[in-house]
């Protein structure tokens, strides 16, 4: 398991399905591995549709969000159908609705009932340049899905741009 200070990921591939879970406290220092996990996913021939167990998940950031954004854009942008988010923690639930996630995942509030065995994700490293452009883009993937996270994340934005 890939473990940071902040949490760690796991992963598992079942017949096309790409089951992400997300486990502790999910922060920046974990981005550059789930930008990995985004790329391998969409680099796959045999990719059907991914699901996000958050349902360990402690605190999430709006890095990690933007970064799971990313990949319900992506299946927009394919015209397939919204990937599954689950969570049944409420102060997360509570972040995704305010975020607007309802509008591009498909969101469940309850435990999984299939549970695949789980692999260790490839810990990926990144420097701090790298970890500023992803904060920096994640931010800008946040900011595309609707006005309030536009408002919210516009001084965030703004600052990053003039830093690089």
């Amino acid at each position: 398991m890939v473990e940071t200070s902040c949490g760690k990921a796991l992963y598992a591939v079942h017949k096309g399905v790409y089951v992400l879970k997300l486990v502790g406290q999910i922060r920046v220092p974990l981005c550059a591995t789930l930008e990995g996990f985004i790329e391998q996913v969409f680099a796959s021939d045999d990719m059907n549709s991914v699901a996000i167990d958050l349902t360990e998940t402690e605190i999430i950031d709006s890095t990690a969000l933007g970064l799971l954004a990313k990949i319900a854009i992506k299946f927009q942008q394919q015209e397939a159908p919204k990937p599954l988010l689950i969570s049944t923690k409420p102060d997360v639930n509570r972040v995704l609705d305010s975020m607007g996630f309802d509008k591009i995942f498909t969101l469940v509030e309850e435990n999984p009932s299939v549970d695949v065995p789980l692999e260790e994700l490839p810990e990926v490293k990144c420097n701090l340049k790298q970890a500023e452009a992803a904060v920096l883009n994640a931010h800008q993937v946040l900011t595309s899905l609707n006005s309030h996270n536009k408002e919210v994340f516009k001084d965030v934005v703004s600052i990053l741009k003039n830093g690089q």
